[in-house]
């Protein structure tokens, strides 16, 4: 028997239902696991994603065929069974699952195990192969609680709003953007947001998700009506002359390779916020021992390091090389909400 899955120079193929996962160049049928510019791509001829992940995807691709499935939901493709599962990424995104003759394979695209009151929580499904990222696959990324870096957040921004500071935090525009808006105490002070950001919260609140009060920090705005201002913009906007315009203020961003202490300095920000959308070390072992898979192939990330590790534990492992990005502080997303 062959492999189920296979690896090509357009994405993972699935021969026994004719299809792609999360293809990277144009291809006639696409399974997509969620809404992030590296994972859900345009030029292909039709798409399956998750009633939850489409809204985003319909905004960035504009007029595409896309249809969509629940989570848990089967679907007979071909010769196959493919089911969506909770990833706990982004809202709506996925772990594909893909049945074929007894044979289970799970396609995990991104994730991370640790529910953030925002996205759908992870939940691990049982297979014989597992795809898995490896973006931290080190063992010096080590999330903190979620609360904890919340807590951090409130605290420099109250700091900053006592000190007639603005603080602008860096964060990614679709997931922990507002990962992040949904947690923090919006009583400190108002919440402005760059376009990309905006543009991405009216997508996902118009599908339902609960946002606080934002306001656009377009051109026009004047930062002296917004005193003590929480704005949250991509890592992107960081540059040129985009924060000069709030005066007085402080930089950070929120990213797990904030971890690294020379990331930090290399990135010049007055703070930095350890928080990823992605596992850490732990996250990553704990998904794959869930799953019971024997066969484990790691994609992006740490991959050599991380495959000689769970070869070590016993597993059949591979590294796979695909174009995907995982997390990246200079990744612009397309800032595809614009």
């Amino acid at each position: 028997m062959g492999d189920l899955l296979i690896f090509t120079d357009k994405g993972i193929y699935c021969a026994a239902g004719d299809f792609y996962i999360d293809p990277w160049r144009p291809v006639p049928r696409a399974l997509i696991t969620h809404g992030h510019a590296d994972h859900a791509r345009p030029g292909h001829g039709s798409y399956l994603a998750t009633a939850a992940a489409a809204p985003v995807m319909r905004h960035r691709l504009g007029d595409i065929s896309l249809e969509t499935i629940g989570y848990s939901k089967t679907r007979q493709i071909g010769d196959v069974t493919v089911s969506f599962h909770p990833a706990g990424h982004v809202p709506g995104s996925a772990q594909i699952r893909i049945e074929h003759k007894g044979e289970i394979w799970v396609v995990s695209g991104d994730y991370k195990i640790e529910p953030d009151g925002f996205s759908e929580p992870f939940e691990p499904v049982t297979c014989h192969a597992f795809i898995t990222e490896c973006t931290f696959g080190l063992p010096v990324f080590k999330w903190q609680p979620q609360a904890d870096v919340i807590g951090q957040i409130n605290d420099w921004w109250r700091q900053n709003a006592a000190a007639g500071r603005t603080s602008v935090l860096g964060a990614y525009a679709l997931g922990k953007a507002q990962r992040i808006l949904s947690a923090v105490d919006a009583s400190i002070g108002p919440i402005l947001t760059h376009g990309a950001v905006e543009n991405t919260n009216d997508v996902l609140r118009a599908q339902g998700l609960k946002l606080p009060e934002t306001v656009y920090a377009g051109p026009d705005l004047k930062i002296k009506d917004y005193p003590g201002a929480l704005v949250i913009c991509p890592p992107s906007g960081f540059g040129g002359g985009w924060t000069r315009r709030f005066g007085a203020h402080s930089t950070a961003f929120a990213s797990g390779w904030m971890a690294l202490r020379g990331v930090r300095r290399r990135r010049a920000a007055d703070r930095g916020f350890v928080m990823s959308d992605h596992a850490d070390w732990d996250g990553l072992n704990t998904a794959i021992t869930e799953t019971g898979a024997e066969r484990i192939f790691v994609t992006h990330g740490y991959t050599s390091v991380f495959r000689r590790w769970l070869a070590e534990q016993g597993y059949d492992a591979r590294i796979v090389e695909t174009e995907y990005e995982g997390e990246a502080l200079d990744q612009t997303e397309t800032e595809a909400a614009e």
